[in-house]
């Protein structure tokens, strides 16, 4: 695991933030991962957690912080649960705002999906057999590539390198009238509202999705998942959506790498059958 303190300084957190921070990073204790740059800038990187028996599933997976804040790192909590199913954990980074604004942060990720592809071999991984999500901000991330066709040709990637999606409490609309009560900075321009929301670029029939939000999480990303949803099967999409109950914006990444909570063994089984 890098070293927190060898990142270039990003924005001060939140209360929210901090205690995110501390939580995920206590239960990360212990577990190691393989490190990779695809970039020069250290963000540009990627955790790899290999499982003792690998499945060949990839679950490829972008952490939140709304877009300034957060670190792969933070993923590494997830990783006991899912190797202990076989399925290799891929915790992937990106540039941040206020410094890197849209789209930086989204090619990053699309250019450490094609890392993915091209050398997961090496780690007993099945590039037919990539799946991507993430929480929150990295949700936003994950459903935007998945439903995007325009980027895969320039990386060398098949149209259908993602075989499916895992957004959880992920942001799927900007503009007037997603509900956000602030315009996010790393959207930059007004102009960038429309190109960054998932909801508006579902190009052709989408790759499979499982869409997860909090009983208790913010209202707007629950109404955004519902729109989603209603989006990707008017679009020939195939969705399966749960709610985590008791579960609020954060707890729900938390319930990503517990067993015992719902998300893991129905996030599995839905790979398993994808």
């Amino acid at each position: 695991m890098v070293n927190i303190g060898q990142y270039p300084p990003q924005e001060p957190f939140s209360d929210l933030a901090t205690d995110y921070h501390s939580r995920v990073m206590c239960w990360a204790r212990g577990i190691d991962a393989h490190d990779v740059s695809y970039g020069d800038d250290a963000y540009q990187s990627i955790a790899i957690y290999p499982p003792a028996a690998p499945s060949g599933t990839v679950l490829m997976f972008i952490h939140g912080g709304g877009w300034t804040n957060g670190y792969k790192e933070w993923n590494a909590f997830m990783a006991p649960a899912l190797l202990a199913e076989g399925v290799i954990l891929i915790s992937i980074g990106y540039r941040l705002a206020p410094g890197h604004l849209f789209p930086t942060g989204l090619e990053d990720c699309m250019d450490g999906v094609a890392w993915v592809w091209r050398h997961i071999d090496q780690y007993s991984g099945d590039s037919a057999r990539l799946f991507v999500g993430g929480h929150s901000a990295g949700g936003h991330y994950a459903a935007l590539m998945g439903v995007r066709r325009d980027w895969q040709e320039s990386r060398q990637l098949p149209r259908e390198a993602i075989r499916g999606c895992l957004p959880i409490s992920g942001v799927y609309q900007f503009g007037e009238e997603s509900g956000l009560s602030m315009r996010p900075r790393f959207l930059g321009s007004v102009e960038n509202d429309r190109a960054a929301s998932p909801l508006y670029n579902i190009d052709g029939v989408p790759p499979p999705f499982f869409m997860s939000y909090g009983e208790e999480d913010f209202p707007h990303l629950i109404q955004q998942s519902q729109s989603m949803e209603h989006a990707l099967i008017a679009a020939g999409g195939n969705v399966d959506r749960i709610e985590l109950k008791g579960c609020n914006h954060l707890s729900t990444s938390y319930a990503a790498g517990d067993p015992d909570q719902l998300w893991v063994p129905k996030a599995v089984n839905w790979m398993k059958l994808h």
